[in-house]
C-alpha cells in the first residue's frame, strides 16, 4: 500500500503543475508532502517513522468544498493490531465562509477516516465519521470536532467522543515565516483512559514556487500505558519532526 500511495503521489507532482498553470484560478487544487512523523492530534500514526501523504481539494466560489486525503501510516498493525494495513484515505467536505464587514470566518463540515487493511473478528474497525465547526478570527481558528460512527479509531462504543482544539497561524513579517502554536483535547466517550491533552509549536518557510517546510515540537500527557504500540513505542511522547510540502 505505501508503494501504491508513493506511485500516485509522484504521479501527482508531475501532473498537476500542467493543470495550474492551463489555469491558475482552477477551483482545484492538490498537494504533495514528506515528513519525518506522522503526527494526528498529539500521536504519531506512522510509528514515529517518516511518511508520504497527498491529497486533492476542490473548493467552489459559494463556499462548499471537498476533498480526499491520503498518508501512509504504522498504526493500524503496530497499535490497533491488524493483520494488513499502511494507509490512511481521507474524504471531507464543508461550507466556509465569513461574516460580512468584519475578521471572523466559519466553516462547518464532515470529514470520514478510513483505514483500509484485513483485522481479525475480535479487532475493533478503526475507520472513524466525523462532523466540525470551527470559528475563526484573523490568525486565531477554534474548532470542535465530534465522533458519529459507533467506534473512534479503534476504540468500541465511542460514538460521542470529541475533540477540541485552539490554535494561532501568525506570519513573521515579511521573511515568509509563519509561527503556529496549537492546544487540544481529546474525550473518549466510554474508553476515558484514553483521554489526553495535546501541545504543538511550529515553524514554517515559504520557499515560493508553492514549496514551504517547517519544524515542529508536539507533546501530550496520554498514558504511557494506554498509547504504547506492539513495539513499545509510546505513540503520544513529546517529539520533534519536520517536513516538506509542494502546493499546486
Amino acid at each position: 500500500m505505501k508503494s501504491n500511495l508513493l506511485n500516485s503521489l509522484i504521479l501527482a507532482a508531475l501532473v498537476m503543475p500542467s493543470i495550474a498553470m492551463a489555469a491558475d484560478t482552477s477551483p482545484i487544487s492538490a498537494n504533495v508532502s514528506m515528513t519525518t512523523d506522522y503526527i494526528f492530534r498529539g500521536i504519531s500514526q506512522s510509528s514515529k517513522g517518516p511518511a508520504m501523504q497527498g491529497g486533492f481539494d476542490y473548493a467552489h466560489a459559494s463556499g462548499l468544498y471537498v476533498g480526499t486525503w491520503g498518508s501512509s501510516v504504522g498504526w493500524i498493525k503496530d497499535f490497533q493490531g491488524y493483520t494488513s494495513g499502511s494507509m490512511e484515505f481521507d474524504l471531507y467536505g464543508g461550507y466556509r465562509s465569513g461574516f460580512e464587514g468584519t475578521d471572523f470566518t466559519y466553516d462547518l463540515g464532515a470529514a470520514q477516516y478510513m483505514y483500509p487493511g484485513s483485522r481479525l473478528a475480535a479487532t475493533t474497525n478503526a475507520d472513524t465519521t466525523e462532523v466540525y465547526g470551527a470559528l475563526g478570527w484573523k490568525w486565531i481558528t477554534a474548532k470542535y470536532s465530534r465522533v458519529v460512527s459507533s467506534g473512534a479509531y479503534g476504540f468500541a462504543n465511542a460514538s460521542g467522543s470529541d475533540y477540541m482544539d485552539l490554535s494561532a497561524s501568525v506570519p513573521l513579517g515579511e521573511t515568509g515565516l509563519t509561527a503556529g502554536a496549537h492546544w487540544g483535547t481529546f474525550k473518549f466517550k466510554n474508553n476515558t483512559l484514553q483521554d489526553y491533552s495535546d501541545t504543538k509549536l511550529s515553524l514554517s518557510y515559504d520557499i515560493g514556487g508553492g514549496l514551504s517546510a517547517g519544524v515542529a515540537y508536539t507533546n501530550t500527557d496520554a498514558k504511557v500505558a494506554n498509547w504504547s504500540d506492539a513495539n513499545a513505542k509510546d505513540l503520544g511522547a513529546g517529539k520533534g519532526f519536520a517536513w516538506i510540502t509542494k502546493a499546486f
